[in-house]
């Protein structure tokens, strides 16, 4: 089975105002959809394992976010933000012609999923957050700090003339990112390299556009996000690794936030799992994650009746 689903991979490419966002696609032509949101700073190649061990009646549908991956970066002095992302994951769907789907995502992949699916109910019937709680809450004394240090940074960016990538051999591009990121294999590292690097002369240079750093100016207050978790329609399952989100986030308020949240999934009957763990456990060790979404996937969309 999962060889067959291994083949069956072409590239997507959707035209947006400013270029392109790309991706990767699996499965059927007419299989039951269901799209694919990496996390920041990573790109679609963060679902290549998993994929290939879900149901394979289904049609993923794995994109570069804005500024990530292949997908074209966003237009000089525009910012980055969940939303700005949430309208692009509408514009692809409008271009895939898709009115009902499932989505599956990953850390800020997953918090653009689930504000997708509170914006757009009726599109979305199954939800898979994978290590994320849908939503990230900002202390609304904190929010003019950022609002403004997300602007300051922009506008130094934009003094700095022609900011020139720094260029790295393939095995230090390698080691780059192995080091920023602990928790991934050096398996999980080539993989993502292979749409997170472009070849330029004397090297390679990292693809992402260097703003998707900055702090996002973009902020919801715990309130408004159990406001819109609430308007969420489809089936919800959460999976979170033991060894990374939370544990990185100790402060008790921040602890208090992401507890409401996890409490809003289960008042409502959704699912919340600990599976043991880091961030990219979905990429490292995929025999562990797949078992769960393929029955999640199962249970809530395969063995429905399509909408007549």
């Amino acid at each position: 089975m999962s060889s067959a689903v291994r083949q069956a991979v072409s590239e997507l490419c959707v035209p947006v105002p400013w270029g392109e966002i790309r991706g990767k696609v699996w499965g059927p032509d007419h299989g039951r959809p269901v799209l694919c949101l990496h996390g920041w700073a990573d790109n679609c190649g963060t679902f290549n394992t998993l994929i290939p061990l879900l149901p394979k009646e289904c049609r993923y549908v794995a994109v570069d976010l804005a500024g990530h991956g292949l997908s074209s970066h966003r237009p000089p002095g525009v910012f980055y933000s969940f939303s700005a992302y949430v309208a692009d994951v509408r514009r692809v769907v409008d271009g895939l012609r898709w009115t009902n789907f499932s989505v599956i995502g990953h850390s800020m992949g997953a918090n653009v999923a689930a504000m997708f699916s509170a914006l757009y109910p009726e599109m979305v019937d199954a939800l898979v957050l994978l290590d994320a709680y849908g939503f990230l809450p900002a202390d609304p004394k904190e929010v003019s700090k950022v609002m403004r240090q997300g602007m300051d940074e922009m506008i130094q960016f934009e003094k700095k003339s022609e900011e020139k990538k720094r260029v790295y051999t393939y095995e230090k591009a390698v080691e780059r990112l192995l080091t920023a990121n602990p928790t991934l294999s050096e398996q999980s590292v080539r993989i993502l390299l292979e749409r997170g690097l472009v070849q330029v002369e004397g090297g390679f240079v990292f693809s992402r556009d260097l703003r998707v750093n900055f702090k996002n100016i973009v902020r919801i207050t715990l309130e408004q996000s159990l406001e819109m978790q609430l308007r969420i329609q489809a089936s919800v399952l959460v999976i979170l690794a033991d060894k990374a989100f939370e544990a990185k986030i100790s402060e008790s308020n921040h602890q208090k936030l992401f507890s409401a949240l996890l409490q809003g999934y289960r008042d409502r009957n959704h699912t919340v799992v600990t599976l043991p763990g880091d961030h990219h456990v979905h990429l490292n060790d995929p025999e562990v994650v797949a078992p769960l979404v393929s029955d999640f996937l199962h249970a809530k969309v395969l063995s429905q009746q399509p909408p007549a």
